[in-house]
Order: C-alpha cells, then structure tokens, then sequence
C-alpha cells in the first residue's frame, strides 16, 4: 500500500485537471487487477477536493464492482466521505445505499459517515438510523462497521456511543459488541 500510494502521488504532480484525473481513473480501474485499482482509489481520495458532487455515480459504480473491503472502505471513507461532507445534499445518495440489496454499498453507507464522527462532529443522526436498521445483519462486513464506527466515535463521545447500544445490546452481534467494549464499559 505505501509504495502503491507513493506512485500514485508522484504521478499526480503537477496535478491534473478534474477531467484528466477521471479518465486516469477510469483506465486503472477497467484493469482487472487489484493493485490498480487501488491505484484508481488512492488517485480518488489524493485528489477528493478536486472532485463534484456527481462524481458520487463513479464512486458507486466502482463500489459495486470493488467485491472486498480493501476497495470499498477507502472510497467509502476518503472519497464518498469528504464528497458529502463538501455536498450535503448527497446524503440521500447515502440513505439510498444503506438500503440497497448490496451489502458493499451498505457498508459504504456507514463508512462514508466514519471520519467526520471519528473527529467528534458529524451526521450521528443519519449513522445512528443506518446502524439500527441493520443491527440485526448476519453478514460480518456489515456488524464489523457498526462496530467501527461506534467504537471510533466513542472515543471522543463515550456517552453517547453507551446511551445508543444500551437498549440495542440484545440485537447487536458479537463483533460490534466487541467493538463497542474497546471505549465504552458495560
């Protein structure tokens, strides 16, 4: 990842034009490979300033197709993360994926929320409904970001990570409860 991050970096010097930048973007990612596709994600997120809210539609799209968190988490959380925070109005793009039949978007959905709320801002409102409405998921990916994202908000905000789980601990799997325990005691 550091040599993939550190090419990808001087290769953007002097950076390139936003539409120079999505075409970069768009070759790596048509390759089949997993190093350059993460090379098309790490371009994303060194560059997510230069980025307008629809290109939230490419980002969907490569979240649909990445297949595994070592894809999905950095576009969720550097890429889609900083595009809502600098265009609110996507949170409804947001609302639409923690919905969607795909467990990779649903993950997305919560990630995207991760850094603001790690800071001690952020949408706890909007993670706090995605989070209960897929408490009760079977699938690892999806318990293990609940988990996440309340454990890395409850390191500045404990209260208020413990006033949620409390009346949810019978619903919440094992992996977020473990999560959980790592900032808030029982």
């Amino acid at each position: 990842m550091p040599e993939v991050r550190r090419i990808v970096r001087g290769a953007l010097r002097p950076p390139p034009g936003r539409e120079e930048l999505l075409r970069l973007v768009a070759e790596l990612w048509a390759q089949p490979v997993h190093e350059l596709r993460l090379a098309a994600v790490e371009a994303l997120a060194f560059r997510a300033d230069d980025l307008e809210a629809e290109d939230l539609a490419l980002v969907e799209g490569m979240l649909r197709e990445a297949r595994t968190w070592a894809l999905v988490d950095p576009l969720a959380i550097d890429v889609a993360g900083p595009l809502v925070v600098a265009h609110p109005g996507l949170g409804a793009t947001l609302d639409r994926w923690s919905r969607d039949e795909d467990f990779w978007l649903r993950r997305a959905s919560m990630l995207a929320l991760l850094r603001p709320l790690r800071d001690g801002g952020g949408d706890w409102e909007r993670f706090a409904r995605y989070a209960d409405a897929m408490l009760e998921e079977r699938e690892f990916f999806i318990r293990k970001a609940i988990g996440w994202v309340l454990r890395d908000t409850g390191r500045r905000r404990p209260e208020l990570v413990a006033a949620w789980i409390a009346p949810r601990r019978d619903r919440a799997s094992g992996v977020t409860l473990r999560e959980v325990r790592k900032v808030v005691s029982d």
